[in-house]
């Protein structure tokens, strides 16, 4: 089957033109349709109180989203709590903790991150820290892939609920104008159910992000056709090239966490050699500062040569069209030009 039209449960990229949905649509003449299947609702302060979490109580937080950034520092200021000057975080990726430059000053702070992008990679890190006191902030889900993860590598932490996926109203979308539904959480999956209700039993075919979504997908009985990330599509994007390609599938990456020692040789981990025992120990974040602040003015500056281009571009077509219209005026008035010869 022919893909021609797909529905991405995301919102669009903000700076399309270098992302990877590019290729799908200029490579492949694939419509994307860009629709996020739910909000994020942050819960009230009252509503937290009742939990009987205070923050200054942890020594470091896990975080493994930007959203559960947003709202633990949201939740701090509107129950007017301090975070300790001491407190160390913990990112599952290199954005997430480049991204807390928005809330702390970050020379102040100890920040940490994996550098595979998968969760487990953090575990690795963590456990260096394990006589840390952890706070989680999460959606209100019972059990999710990370506190399955987190659990099963035995780390003593507490659940702090600062949020919840709220499924949309999405029936004003007809599902048979696509050939694929692409997802990327449980939550997507169940919106799709609250929704379209007998979609399992349609002809659409679902690609899907992460192996909780995977889980969640078969628990639902939905057949899953494109499945990331893989060694060879670690994006959905690429999966879903592969696909359109005919390229064989090969195995969805595992979240197991690595080895300690395979942890240690991985060349995007910033480490330093302990004195006296070679052992080596996880560095700070923060000499990437810097190179975040290049790539944020050199996105900057591509964006503003772009809108500039547009402007051109814009300006040229309104001129030949200005000049089409006095063409067009002299052709119809022949007499008049005479005159006035």
């Amino acid at each position: 089957m022919k893909v021609r039209k797909i529905l991405i449960s995301q919102p669009e990229p903000v700076d399309f033109e270098n992302s990877p949905y590019r290729n799908l649509k200029v490579n492949h003449n694939v419509e994307l349709t860009f629709f996020k299947f739910f909000d994020i609702v942050g819960i009230s302060a009252s509503e937290f109180r009742k939990t009987r979490i205070h923050f200054a109580e942890y020594t470091a937080v896990i975080f493994n989203s930007k959203n559960s950034v947003d709202h633990f520092f949201r939740m701090a200021k509107e129950l007017r709590e301090s975070v300790p000057e001491k407190m160390k975080y913990f990112c599952s990726t290199e954005a997430i903790a480049l991204y807390m430059q928005n809330y702390i000053q970050y020379r102040k702070r100890k920040i940490f991150f994996g550098t595979q992008q998968y969760f487990a990679d953090l575990l690795e890190v963590m456990s260096k820290h394990r006589e840390e006191k952890f706070l989680f902030p999460c959606s209100d889900e019972k059990q999710t892939e990370y506190t399955k993860l987190l659990d099963k590598a035995k780390y003593k932490y507490t659940k702090a609920p600062l949020y919840r996926a709220v499924p949309k109203d999405m029936k004003h979308i007809n599902l048979e104008d696509f050939d694929m539904v692409a997802v990327f959480s449980p939550i997507g999956v169940r919106a799709l159910l609250q929704n379209y209700p007998d979609i399992k039993d349609k002809s659409i075919m679902i690609a899907a992000f992460g192996s909780s979504t995977h889980a969640a997908l078969n628990a639902a009985g939905i057949k899953l056709t494109v499945a990331a990330p893989t060694k060879s599509s670690p994006s959905m994007a690429m999966a879903i090239e592969n696909f359109i390609l005919g390229k064989q599938q090969d195995p969805v990456i595992s979240s197991k966490p690595s080895s300690t020692k395979a942890m240690r040789g991985r060349a995007g981990v910033s480490s330093m050699s302990a004195k006296g025992n070679g052992v080596k120990k996880t560095k700070s974040v923060f000499t990437s500062k810097a190179k975040y602040r290049q790539l944020m003015e050199e996105k900057k500056a591509r964006s503003a040569a772009k809108r500039a281009a547009r402007a051109a571009e814009k300006a040229r077509k309104e001129a030949e069209r200005l000049a089409a219209l006095g063409q067009e005026g002299v052709a119809a008035n022949p007499t008049e030009t005479n005159t006035q010869a």
